[in-house]
């Protein structure tokens, strides 16, 4: 998966090119689409800067291997992102979380 595949899968599902971040919480990663959106006037990154963000996450989703549970998640999901609530998609890291959670 690539950032302009994993914009792709965000435009098919809600027809936004919403935010994504990483976040740990309790010693858990959440990727967590946020709801703000590429489209929107004030958004803060510009289209070149979004793509190279989703860049740099689908290549964490990719050394983590949850490029999959993130699409699956998101094909499947009746949640959307609303004002002030993220749809959080809970990671599995196995036996290496502890070498990415800090």
């Amino acid at each position: 998966m690539t950032g302009q595949d994993l914009q792709q899968l965000l435009l098919s599902k809600w027809g936004r090119s919403y935010d994504i971040q990483i976040r740990r919480v309790q010693n858990k990663i959440f990727v967590q689409v946020m709801w703000k959106y590429l489209e929107q006037v004030s958004f803060p990154l510009s289209e070149a800067e979004y793509i190279a963000h989703l860049e740099t996450v689908a290549g964490y989703l990719h050394a983590w291997g949850g490029a999959s549970t993130v699409q699956e998640y998101i094909e499947q999901t009746r949640d959307r992102p609303r004002l002030g609530k993220a749809v959080s998609i809970p990671l599995d890291l196995g036996d290496r979380a502890s070498e990415w959670i800090l």
